[in-house]
C-alpha cells in the first residue's frame, strides 16, 4: 500500500470517526450526558497506551513523537478529568452527617 493511500484510508477513518461520534453524543439526552461521559472517559486509558507505543516506536520521525506525546498528555488529562467528574457525582448520593442537636 502506497503511503498517498495510507494517508487517504486513515484520514477515511478519522472523517467516519468524528460524524459517528457527534451522531452517537446528540442522541443522548442531556440528563444522562455527564454519567455516560464520565464513565466513557475512562477508556482513554486505551488511547494512552497506543499513544505510548506510537510516540517510542523507533520507526517514526520526530513529528510522529511530538503528535504521540500530545495525544498521551491530552488522553491522560481526559482520564484524570473523567475520574473527577464520577467521584463528584457519586458525592453527591452520599448521605451527609445528621447535624447533633445541642441540648
Amino acid at each position: 500500500m502506497s503511503h498517498t493511500a495510507t494517508l487517504v484510508a486513515e484520514l477515511t477513518v478519522l472523517v467516519l470517526a468524528i460524524f459517528l461520534g457527534i451522531e452517537v453524543i446528540s442522541k443522548v439526552p442531556t440528563m444522562l450526558h455527564t454519567p455516560l461521559m464520565s464513565g466513557t472517559n475512562a477508556i482513554h486509558g486505551i488511547v494512552i497506551v497506543a499513544a505510548l507505543i506510537v510516540a517510542g516506536s523507533a520507526q517514526q520521525d520526530g513529528l510522529i513523537r511530538i503528535v504521540g506525546f500530545v495525544a498521551v498528555a491530552l488522553a491522560a488529562a481526559n482520564v484524570v478529568g473523567g475520574f473527577v467528574v464520577t467521584d463528584r457525582m457519586l458525592e453527591m448520593f452520599k448521605k451527609k452527617p445528621q447535624a447533633k442537636p445541642k441540648d
